[in-house]
């Protein structure tokens, strides 16, 4: 991102003052988004490490690596995780009416609604695994991995596409929450008025967040960096500090997906010239929209941002059908991981133990030492 604002953006100021420009990986507050948030979380950490100086280094997490296969810790942790999932369903039924089973697999994204963070690309996949669902035997739903999709987030009052995408959100959760066949296996939810407060209830009870913005247009990102240290795992693309946290916290521990920053204007490109072949998956579930399953309002207007080559408001400027077969096969990664409680709790408890660096006490310490020159003043 900083390269792009050095060699675009700011080029002639780059020329004259090539030292002024450097990046800070962003942070969070630990105090707020572990301890504060996670108290059942954050006793067993302390006891793992003999210490809550963790709160305050944040680094110390990595002490919990040598505990990651331990079966002992594993159920602590697993007992930790479910008592702030049955908290979270806890809460989406007083303020929804919605009944989630907390022992499906909670899938959240919670943040802005905009066409770059592609809460469109999370929703049609949902819609395509409600319509497999119902095509399927009943033995074969039963092996499938169960899952409650959450997707909460504030969108601006005239950006009429985001409202769409909320309104399609509560439309397919209204049809599939009712649906005897499927809804234990699938719920869909919008969870209303999303703020730091709901974050504090969502993020520990999460299990999956999707951070799945197209690559080159997320600048850094912090509800991932929380997620990632409450043990959440990542669906995600190349994109702000996904890359660091994917860095961190270790591959085999990060679902990927999608294409990378350096090939999107090249992918753009192709589509203008009209060689983008869509998969036939995400064709089916546009095609399943526009039969109104979810009830009669006029999607197509959301649905038309998506076809064609070119032009405003077209062209899928967001690459949501060019990521689609490659999200919908992390996905189905993550249904398998899922199956796998042992693997699962170990990625879990790697998360957290990789997230030290995202400690805001590391940011603001850099930017007194490299920007400001400035000591710190320890209280007595």
């Amino acid at each position: 991102h900083s390269d792009i604002l050095k060699s675009e953006l700011f080029a002639d100021y780059v020329s004259i003052w090539p030292t002024k420009f450097q990046n800070k990986t962003n942070g969070i507050t630990p105090r707020r988004w572990l301890r504060f948030c996670s108290p059942e979380l954050s006793d067993i950490i302390t006891k793992r490490l003999n210490t809550d100086q963790w709160v305050t280094n944040l680094d110390l997490l990595v002490g919990l690596r040598k505990f990651a296969d331990d079966g002992e810790f594993q159920a602590e942790w697993a007992s930790a995780k479910m008592a702030n999932k049955q908290r979270l369903a806890k809460y989406i039924l007083q303020v929804t009416g919605v009944t989630i089973d907390p022992n499906t697999l909670f899938d959240i994204q919670v943040k802005r609604i905009h066409e770059y963070k592609r809460q469109l690309l999370n929703i049609i996949g949902a819609i395509y695994r409600y319509k497999k669902l119902k095509e399927m035997t009943p033995e074969e739903c039963s092996k499938t991995t169960p899952r409650t999709i959450m997707i909460g987030g504030k969108a601006f009052a005239t950006y009429t596409n985001a409202k769409r995408i909320v309104k399609l959100v509560d439309d397919v959760g209204s049809v599939v929450n009712n649906d005897p066949e499927v809804n234990q296996y699938l719920k869909v939810v919008f969870v209303p008025n999303y703020n730091v407060s709901v974050a504090e209830i969502l993020i520990p009870g999460s299990e999956l967040s999707q951070h799945i913005s197209t690559a080159g247009m997320e600048a850094s990102g912090t509800s991932n960096m929380k997620f990632a240290l409450n043990g959440c795992l990542i669906i995600g693309t190349l994109d702000g500090a996904n890359v660091e946290i994917r860095e961190e916290i270790g591959e085999d521990n990060f679902f990927l997906f999608g294409a990378t920053a350096d090939e999107v204007p090249r992918l753009r490109k192709e589509r203008e010239n009209g060689l983008f072949k869509p998969d036939p998956r995400f064709e089916e579930a546009k095609q399943f929209i526009r039969s109104g399953a979810f009830g009669s309002y006029d999607y197509n207007p959301l649905l038309d941002s998506l076809e064609g080559d070119t032009g405003y408001g077209r062209g899928d400027y967001f690459l949501v059908g060019q990521d689609f077969p490659s999200y919908m096969d992390a996905q189905a990664r993550v249904d398998e991981a899922y199956k796998d409680k042992k693997r699962w709790l170990k990625m879990s408890i790697l998360s957290t133990a990789g997230s030290g660096k995202f400690s805001s006490d590391r940011t603001i310490a850099q930017y007194a030492k490299e920007i400001w020159n400035i000591k710190d003043c320890p209280v007595p």
